[in-house]
């Protein structure tokens, strides 16, 4: 008889890492349930990105959960704040920017742990870098290693030992460039992903938040042509 694969959430932004994540996790043999959280956030054409992706890799199911932080504010995504273009590399590593969502993952992380407890299911996936994102302190090993921790002490499931949860980040440790290759062999089509933090109207990448300079160059390094529309260059790969 046929096991059914397992279930699992993936947290899906319709960027590039979380395409990515959701394809390894495809490739892991999960049942992948997409989970994308519209929460106010000024780039939300990456919402229409996430439908796209969710689709194209094979997504059992996908939901856009609405929870709009713009109740808070605090950050340049969420706030009438401007998003810090042309930075150098050395600009970007130093410090938080101000494009962090205060405690952002671990309100997305909490969603998902509370689906995956109604699916029976005890692996999570999300795309969190470490290396490109240092700043962003729920973005680092500790971070994940601390909620996954506490999925398994918050839950009716981990407390009386249905399983034991997992949150995977598979993405963690790996460089742009490498995070592309990856995907590449996992046959993921970066067309459809969108990682402007602030694009034009019409939802033409600008180029130069963080974002995405650090998506164009991670194309450039892993020698990928860039499928980005970034605002003004029309479409196809964009000169670094």
């Amino acid at each position: 008889m046929t096991q059914s694969p397992r279930p699992a959430v993936v947290l899906l932004s319709g960027g590039l890492d979380s395409a990515t994540a959701l394809a390894a996790a495809r490739n892991d043999g999960f049942r992948c349930h997409a989970l994308t959280v519209a929460y106010g956030q000024r780039h939300a054409a990456e919402l229409d990105a996430a439908r796209r992706v969710a689709a194209a890799l094979g997504a059992a199911e996908h939901r856009v959960f609405p929870l709009d932080l713009r109740a808070f504010g605090g950050s340049a995504l969420t706030a009438d704040l401007d998003v810090p273009r042309d930075r150098s590399a050395e600009e970007m590593a130093a410090g938080i920017p101000i494009t962090y969502v205060p405690a952002r993952n671990t309100v997305f992380l909490a969603l998902a742990l509370a689906w995956a407890e109604v699916l029976g299911s005890f692996d999570i996936f999300l795309g969190v870098n470490a290396i490109d994102y240092s700043g962003y302190p729920d973005c680092r090993p500790e971070f994940v290693r601390a909620f996954e921790g506490l999925a398994n002490v918050a839950t009716r499931a981990g407390v009386e030992g249905r399983g034991r949860f997992r949150i995977h980040a598979p993405l963690i440790h790996l460089a742009k460039a490498e995070i592309i290759r990856l995907g590449r062999e996992l046959g993921v089509d970066y067309a459809p992903t969108h990682s402007c933090y602030d694009p034009a109207p019409d939802g033409a990448a600008c180029g130069r938040c963080d974002s995405c300079r650090l998506r164009r160059e991670g194309f450039a390094a892993a020698g990928v042509a860039d499928p980005t529309r970034y605002a003004g260059e029309g479409e196809g790969p964009a000169p670094r």
